[in-house]
């Protein structure tokens, strides 16, 4: 039976613009994160806890909000009280950029999917660390992990990478539980070349090279589009060099199952990554020990449990969570 969400919100969103639903969406959350009485209001939504501990830090449950959702970190009390038991705000890249050119988000409802070539459009470092500066003075930062996604920056070049994320590391890791590397989105013209090993070394090493960052859970969030090869060259990598965890996956390039009348550049995600994901899920796991967080194709309990079963300590929503609202949380918490 369809909740309050789908059977009301949804269409009326639906009925809009898919970026221009975004925004609105993210403007109210945005206000509910001003006044008490509506995040009471919200946390009438919040699933049953079931705790669970990782990189050192308590997640209330195990279902977190991918990054995307909430790029500039304006929602992040209104998201925790919705019931999230993390929250990944960004990506946040170095310099303020607005994108790729409108329109740049697609809704594909049959597939259960969307397309995006959005290209970390977003406030840049500076605004958004003074944001959570003034959210913690606020008294509403909320009582759950909040990871910092952070990218490369459109305009730097690939050789000057790592300047780039040091930069918006330096200024982000004091507000975040952990940090994720996104190395893998493919809206940025060269990013993915940074899941070569030796430049995907060489980020980590600078950011664990920085004053205290061992104290830091630094993450990387990965392609589903990896050859094994590629994979294993991956996580020996990430093990060489202490990362705290994986993300599998972001989008994927491969619109194999997209008809072609309904097909737009950009990465797909949803029902159609639920398998890709998975089985990279899975080869991390037969692979290494890094605890992994799975992301990609999450729609219901059932979707969930394949992740958790496989081997994920973590899942992240975004495309379910566009599709089904809020009672999507409680409804994977309760088969847990």
């Amino acid at each position: 039976m369809k909740g309050l969400y789908e059977r009301l919100v949804r269409p009326l969103l639906f009925s809009l613009d898919a970026e221009t639903a975004h925004r609105f969406t993210i403007a109210l959350l945005r206000q509910a994160s001003q006044f008490d009485v509506a995040l009471r209001t919200l946390s009438a939504f919040r699933p049953p806890p079931k705790p669970k501990v990782l990189f050192g830090l308590n997640f209330p449950n195990p279902i977190g909000l991918a990054a995307g959702l909430d790029k500039n970190a304006v929602a992040i009390p209104a998201l925790a009280a919705l019931g999230f038991g993390f929250i990944e705000i960004g990506t946040v890249t170095a310099k303020a950029q607005p994108g790729n050119p409108k329109p740049r988000i697609f809704r594909l409802p049959e597939q259960q999917a969307l397309i995006n070539r959005l290209g970390f459009n977003n406030d840049g470092a500076n605004v958004i660390a003074e944001r959570l500066r003034r959210l913690r003075k606020s008294g509403r930062w909320p009582a759950v992990p909040v990871g910092v996604n952070i990218g490369k920056s459109r305009a730097t070049p690939l050789e000057q990478a790592t300047d780039d994320y040091l930069y918006s590391f330096r200024l982000l890791r004091d507000f975040a539980d952990y940090i994720a590397l996104n190395i893998s989105s493919p809206n940025t013209p060269g990013l993915r070349e940074l899941q070569q090993p030796q430049r995907l070394s060489e980020l980590l090493r600078a950011i664990r090279s920085e004053p205290d960052a061992a104290a830091k859970p630094v993450l990387i969030k990965i392609s589903p589009d990896l050859s094994p090869v590629e994979l294993e060259a991956i996580v020996a990598a990430c093990e060489e060099n202490a990362v705290a965890g994986v993300i599998a996956t972001n989008t994927t390039l491969d619109h194999s199952s997209i008809p072609p009348a309904l097909d737009e550049e950009g990465g797909l995600s949803g029902a159609p990554l639920r398998q890709k994901s998975t089985t990279l899920v899975h080869e991390i796991i037969g692979k290494s020990a890094i605890p992994v967080i799975a992301s990609g194709g999450i729609f219901d309990a059932k979707s969930a449990q394949e992740k958790f079963k496989t081997g994920a300590q973590l899942i992240q929503l975004y495309t379910g969570f566009v599709y089904r609202g809020p009672r999507l949380l409680r409804e994977i918490m309760e088969a847990l």
